[in-house]
């Protein structure tokens, strides 16, 4: 995986908008209502009240003139009437993107009274980065970079509404807009085809004889039946007419199964497993709805959750959907999660299981599967070995130990039938599936 550019440096307006607001642990609290002393005329009195506190311990009537100027300014700066109705309104745009996409928010005040100064204070969710903040006289404008797949939320954002001379200020709040942030696929262009495919036309040559396009074979014409084609050679020979036989063309049902019982970060490059088995997916998903196949998916964590298989464009953005709450779910001890519900799997699907196999819960999903007679295939998300000092011996062990465990737990799936494919995360997922593509794959498990 190519290493991510580095974030620009937030400019003045960035810092004072966030000033400690980023990924909040709870909301913030509300903002105070009614009109308050903005922070000139706070400091104006801090100077006036000091130099008033110096006069009268000193005994010195000049520091009355240090207290007499901040005074006269603060009475030139107070306005005769300020905002006392403030409304506002937000759009988001877009609310659907997907990983590195610019989101814009827009905010536009309507008030009663004079001329107004906007400043923002804003709380990003842990997936965004704001890029800019562009404040004028009734709009603010918030530019943020999308950088992790999941729903995250751009507020709610605290505005404050200053006189135009700054004395006395009022703060209004945005409500949080959610923005859905889609993962980038990995890129994936083939598509195996199932042992079983079902009676539904598609681009997959099957077993059976059809009207597709790839010939399986020459028989003899029998009365009534269309002379499509007609292979001279044996018809010569034969004395007979002979046509060319066609295999049907039907399409796949396919089932991705994430793995979402845990989130495993590589220690060395920082690479998320969940991360990378959503993108994974998502790829695949794509590869397959583009050749009119139908596509479902289910995600095993904190709760299961599974779409039915669809086909077309819509479908990959329902799929997409679907999984976006799995960072969402913290509870990983839930009853019932190892065994996938039977609507979810069509007769027939071919099931594919993107896992690091970290979790000994997604074995026994696999010994259900195929308990139900299904062959899935497994991809295998690298998670990056644990980190062990140099000279630890006990470590050291550990290590060999833990890859002693992976090594045996992928002989134990491989004996049983069931594939292992290890995909490498930045390079496409072809490589990984190019093993099943010298034949059909799925069936009846042993």
């Amino acid at each position: 995986m190519t290493a991510p550019a580095p974030a620009p440096r937030p400019g003045a307006a960035v810092v004072r908008a966030l000033e400690g607001r980023t990924s909040p642990t709870q909301p913030p609290p509300p903002p105070p209502g009614g009109p308050r002393p903005g922070e000139r005329a706070l400091r104006l009195l801090t100077v006036a009240v000091v130099a008033l506190s110096a006069a009268l311990l000193t005994g010195r009537a000049w520091l009355l003139a240090l207290a007499a100027a901040p005074l006269v300014l603060l009475a030139l700066a107070l306005p005769r009437a300020y905002a006392r109705r403030v409304e506002t309104s937000a759009a988001v745009e877009p609310r659907r993107c997907f990983e590195g996409d610019t989101v814009t928010l827009r905010i536009s005040v309507a008030h009663d009274g004079g001329a107004v100064r906007l400043d923002p204070g804003v709380t990003l969710g842990p997936g965004l980065r704001l890029d800019e903040v562009a404040v004028g006289a009734s709009t603010v404008t918030l530019r943020h970079t999308a950088l992790l797949w999941g729903r995250w939320s751009l507020g709610p954002v605290d505005l404050d509404v200053y006189d135009a001379g700054g004395t006395v200020r009022r703060t209004v709040r945005v409500e949080a807009a959610e923005v859905s942030v889609f993962p980038r696929p990995t890129r994936a262009r083939f598509t195996p085809v199932p042992a079983r495919l079902p009676q539904r036309l598609g681009e997959h040559a099957s077993v059976q004889a059809g009207e597709g396009v790839e010939v399986v074979g020459v028989g003899a014409w029998v009365p009534g039946e269309r002379q499509r084609r007609i292979h001279w050679p044996s018809t010569t020979r034969r004395g007979a007419v002979q046509l060319h036989r066609f295999a049907a063309e039907r399409a796949a049902d396919t089932v991705m199964l994430l793995d979402a019982f845990g989130d495993v970060i590589d220690p060395v490059t920082g690479v998320s497993s969940l991360d990378e088995t959503v993108r994974a997916a998502a790829g695949l998903a794509r590869a397959y709805l583009r050749t009119h196949d139908r596509v479902g998916v289910v995600s095993t964590g904190g709760t299961t959750r599974w779409l039915a298989p669809g086909t077309g464009d819509a479908a990959f953005y329902r799929i997409v959907e679907s999984v976006l709450d799995v960072r969402r779910d913290r509870r990983f001890d839930g009853p019932g999660l190892e065994r996938v519900p039977p609507s979810a799997l069509p007769e027939g699907a071919l099931v594919y299981v993107f896992t690091p196999l970290s979790d000994a819960r997604m074995l026994q999903v696999l010994r259900d599967l195929q308990g139900r007679g299904r062959r899935p295939v497994v991809v295998e998300i690298p998670s990056g070995d644990p980190p062990v000092e140099p000279g630890d011996e006990s470590g050291e062990l550990g290590l060999r130990l833990w890859h002693a465990d992976r090594d045996a737990m992928r002989f134990a799936l491989r004996d049983s039938g069931v594939p292992v494919l290890r995909h490498v995360v930045g390079e496409p997922l072809d490589l990984a599936l190019a093993p099943l593509l010298s034949g059909r794959v799925g069936g009846r498990g042993r």
